[in-house]
Parts: C-alpha cells; sequence; structure tokens
C-alpha cells in the first residue's frame, strides 16, 4: 500500500507552531505539586487518552485505504489534521461515539442515556 502523501506543504505556507509546552503551561501530574487538586482519576485519563488513540490510528487506517484506492487525495498535513479534527466532530457528535468513550473509560451506559452536548455547570461564588 503507497503511503499517504502528507508532505506537501510548501515552507512558509502556513505559520509555525510551537510545541505545547511552549505555550501553554501544563497541568502537572503530581496532584501535591499543584494548589489545585487533579479532578480526573489518572487510571480513567489513560483509558480516555488511549480510546482518542484507537479513533485516531482507525482515521489513519481508513485514510490510508482510501488513498490507496484512488478515492482520497490529501494535499498536506493540514489537510490531514482538518480531516481528523473533522472525523472526531463528526463521531463525538453522535451518542455512538460518546459511548464508545465511555466503554473504554469502563461505563456500562445505556445509549439512550449517553449525553451528547452535556451542560456545564460551572460554579461561581462571590
Amino acid at each position: 500500500m503507497p503511503p499517504v502523501p502528507l508532505d506537501r506543504v510548501e515552507p512558509g505556507q502556513y505559520p509555525q507552531r510551537h510545541h505545547m509546552t511552549d505555550s501553554v503551561p501544563q497541568m502537572p501530574s503530581d496532584p501535591t505539586a499543584s494548589p489545585f487538586k487533579l479532578v480526573v482519576d489518572p487510571s480513567l485519563r489513560a483509558k480516555l487518552h488511549r480510546a482518542v488513540m484507537e479513533l485516531l490510528d482507525n482515521h489513519d487506517q481508513e485514510l490510508a485505504k482510501h488513498v490507496a484506492d484512488g478515492f482520497l487525495e490529501l494535499e498536506s498535513c493540514k489537510e490531514y489534521v482538518e480531516l481528523f479534527a473533522r472525523y472526531l466532530r463528526d463521531t463525538m457528535s453522535t451518542r455512538e461515539g460518546v459511548a464508545y468513550l465511555l466503554h473504554s473509560c469502563g461505563f456500562d451506559v445505556p445509549l439512550e442515556l449517553v449525553e451528547t452536548n452535556p451542560q456545564t455547570r460551572w460554579r461561581v461564588s462571590r
């Protein structure tokens, strides 16, 4: 199977991005190193991370198959990232997509109880 042509971006075509750790402060992995306690259990976060990586791997396999079959052409790495973002958005906007993540994290939630647009409940105290 031929490789996916993802390296056709011209130099200077898109601004360079720094690694996330260069511009965004990262949450320490040790809860005692921060005045804030970690909200998510590290094992749950690891399961969620693994599930998202499996989604990425599946997306790669599908893209490679479509490229090899001549049905899809990718012009750049930028386009690849945009397609993955669209795939992720489309998948996670369905109950089945959210249920996949829940199941991967060990939750057995009936499909009809899966929320695709949960409310964010900010606590504001003054």
